[in-house]
């Protein structure tokens, strides 16, 4: 993979770095009445992270076209949460540990800029060079080709590391290297049907994968 200097490791945000899911899960109930969708039980949860998005709004009764709402909404209320939210253990770090060893990083993400610089800011955790994100829900590959446009970088220079199939499906259309994580949304079942470059269980793994030479 090169040495640590000419790695870009970019990250999402809630579920790879940020345990949102219990935030985020209360704020997708209490808008169902709001966006006439249906709540999502506690017993329906292991079932339900085994889905992808689209099945998963489907299942819901969620359309498409009310997703760029809820998601705005959604986004605002976590905002109120954002000092509550805690890092996965082992993360900081290891993200600390990459960006000692001189890897870069960065984020691309669909929160809001104001909730991730918050987050970060709390936790000591300022280390990246760029935080993107996107409102679409979708927008990810997007998102990632305009990081290689931006700083110039090749494909085979960034690594994605996410925690659902449409992190893993974002960086499949722009063929850059995806490492999944089991600690987020999707559980190991629906992560390995999309076929990511590599499945981690555990944050200390990224160091052996990003945090030295070859």
């Amino acid at each position: 993979m090169g040495t640590p200097a000419d790695r870009v490791v970019v990250f999402d945000f809630d579920g790879t770095i940020a345990d949102t899911f219990d935030a985020a899960l209360g704020i997708l109930n209490r808008l169902s009445g709001e966006f006439g969708y249906r709540v999502l039980t506690e017993a329906e949860l292991p079932m339900a992270r085994e889905m992808n998005v689209r099945q998963l709004l489907k299942f819901l009764g969620i359309p498409m076209r009310k997703m760029p709402q809820i998601a705005h909404k959604g986004v605002h209320e976590l905002h109120s949460r954002i000092k509550e939210i805690r890092p996965f253990p082992e993360m900081p770090d290891v993200l600390r540990e990459l960006h000692r060893r001189g890897c870069r990083l960065g984020i691309i993400t669909s929160n809001s800029q104001e909730n991730v610089a918050q987050f970060l800011r709390i936790h000591e955790l300022q280390l990246f060079d760029f935080v993107c994100t996107s409102s679409r829900l979708f927008g990810k590959a997007r998102e990632i080709r305009g990081v290689l446009k931006r700083f110039g970088w090749k494909a085979p220079q960034l690594h994605f590391v996410g925690d659902e199939c449409r992190d893993i499906e974002a960086a499949q259309k722009v063929r850059i290297d995806m490492t999944a994580v089991t600690w987020g949304y999707n559980l190991p079942p629906a992560l390995e049907k999309m076929k990511p470059d590599r499945i981690i269980h555990d944050p200390r793994e990224l160091l052996e994968l990003f945090g030295k030479p070859d």
